[in-house]
């Protein structure tokens, strides 16, 4: 695994005692978790695990029933679009393009948090309306060019292939020039051609000074790709440390295998989470469908890949 060396670790996500319950439900309790700068941090678990419950409560789409998060310091508002102001963006499980956007029009809709022209600006189009849009479209244009698709600036979104819809959503969350990338599920559906090179790009992401927080069930990406690996079952997080650290811990290979521990959750609790997730998923959102991850607006859904049999 590619490692890089910093003279100087400060922290840029803290959650502290993170706990999301629906009704009388709880899905997440009292989680701690850090990612500090340089870092490229996994979270597993099976399914109903509460890994996108989390996701929701760091980056604003939920309010954690208790507990706090913070961004370098800072305790994050519970609105995405501040949280996307703060310096953290995400991409969902989901693809979520405007796919009847260009490739490129997709990525200057992320850089609209960095873009301080209003709307008297945009109706006069003067001179500072101008210098602003030719900068954005100069920074997205080397966005594509850091993920491989600038030759395809003016194709539709949505005739791209699988994995190029991947790569621009996360093109359109690093237009916001986030400090801490959130990922769920990057390598969803991906053939291993396309996994190595999503496992190259957060490599490249990561060296270019921007933390990473990834979500994925594909256990072999996460242990070549992540420094620590925190794994949640139930909705608490049962060990962190190195990949050779989880690996070898006896707890999280009976939690993949379905096998029995002490403490284990019964059947029963794990659907419950399941279907309490799915229910906060699929409930009504402001938000048009297709709303772009890099705003950290929409509905992550809930959906599985069918990946979760992969071995440890």
């Amino acid at each position: 695994m590619t490692t890089m060396t910093t003279t100087t670790t400060t922290t840029v996500l803290e959650a502290s005692g993170v706990t999301m319950r629906f009704g009388g439900l709880t899905a997440v309790r009292s989680v701690d978790l850090t990612v500090n700068s340089g870092e490229i941090v996994g979270l597993i678990g099976p399914n109903g695990a509460g890994k996108t419950t989390f996701f929701n409560c760091l980056t604003g789409l939920y309010v954690p029933t208790e507990g706090k998060v913070s961004y370098k310091g800072t305790v994050l508002p519970a609105k995405p679009h501040l949280v996307t102001d703060a310096g953290i963006a995400r991409t969902f499980q989901n693809i979520r393009l405007f796919a009847n956007m260009t490739v490129l029009e997709n990525v200057l809709v992320g850089r609209h948090t960095r873009t301080k022209e209003g709307l008297w600006s945009a109706l006069l189009r003067g001179p500072g309306f101008k210098k602003a849009e030719a900068a954005s479209h100069a920074r997205a244009m080397e966005l594509l060019e850091f993920i491989g698709l600038a030759h395809k600036a003016d194709h539709l979104s949505r005739n791209l292939p699988y994995g190029e819809q991947r790569k621009l959503e996360i093109a359109r969350a690093l237009a916001s020039e986030p400090g801490l990338l959130l990922l769920d599920e990057p390598t969803a559906g991906m053939n291993p051609q396309e996994t190595r090179a999503a496992e190259e790009l957060v490599f490249a992401i990561r060296d270019q000074g921007i933390a990473v927080l990834v979500i994925e069930h594909d256990m072999r990406f996460i242990f070549n790709l992540c420094d620590r690996v925190a794994v949640l079952v139930q909705g608490e997080k049962l060990v962190e440390g190195t990949s050779e650290v989880v690996q070898a811990d006896e707890r999280v290979v009976a939690a993949y295998l379905g096998t029995p521990f002490e403490g284990a959750p019964g059947a029963a609790e794990v659907a419950e989470v399941e279907a309490a997730e799915a229910e906060a998923a699929a409930a009504p959102d402001d938000a048009p469908s297709d709303t772009p991850g890099a705003t950290g607006t929409g509905n992550s859904g809930t959906s599985t890949t069918g990946s979760e049999g992969k071995s440890l």
